[in-house]
């Protein structure tokens, strides 16, 4: 299978899709049902990702074979620190060895960023995505944040190989 990743902004109708695809499954997921589009709209408002452009940030999105497949964002908190976000990937594409490729793209990116620590949080019932930073090589650290959203927090140092092609 043939991954692909492109830093894309944040307002072209790709990345616009995928967030709402994104925001929609978490807050259903994290609510125990499907939300309004309404609450929908509000919520890609208050959670909006205008930071992800550069030099404040990134976006990247995912294709598979040609197809849109995911995203990831990142956002930069300091000048050496850059943290992840919106990782997503469709349910049709995941279990395809996309999400680790994705979190590698992303982490090359954060590089070019400046970074050299990547840090994420997560909520409690996310568990793949734990599963997935962890398998990657993230480590636990203190909470670096106030998010009634997180729950977990990660870091990972960023010396090191970057993603091959």
């Amino acid at each position: 299978m043939t991954w692909s990743f492109e830093v894309t902004p944040v307002d072209h109708p790709d990345a616009a899709q995928l967030l709402r695809e994104y925001l929609d499954e978490i807050a259903s997921r994290f609510y125990g049902r499907q939300i309004t589009d309404e609450e929908l709209d509000a919520a890609l408002e208050e959670h909006h990702s205008r930071h992800l452009t550069p030099p404040t940030g990134a976006f990247l999105l995912a294709w598979r074979e040609g197809v849109l497949a995911g995203c990831a964002g990142l956002r930069v908190v300091a000048p050496d620190i850059t943290e992840l976000t919106r990782v997503f990937l469709r349910r049709e594409e995941r279990g395809k060895g996309g999400a680790a490729l994705l979190v590698a793209a992303a982490e090359d990116v954060a590089r070019d960023l400046g970074a050299t620590t990547i840090r994420l949080d997560t909520r409690d019932d996310l568990v793949e995505a734990r599963a997935l930073y962890a398998r990657l090589g993230y480590e636990t650290v203190e909470p670096f944040n106030d998010d009634p959203f997180a729950h977990h927090y990660f870091a990972k140092s960023l010396a090191g190989s970057r993603l091959a092609g």
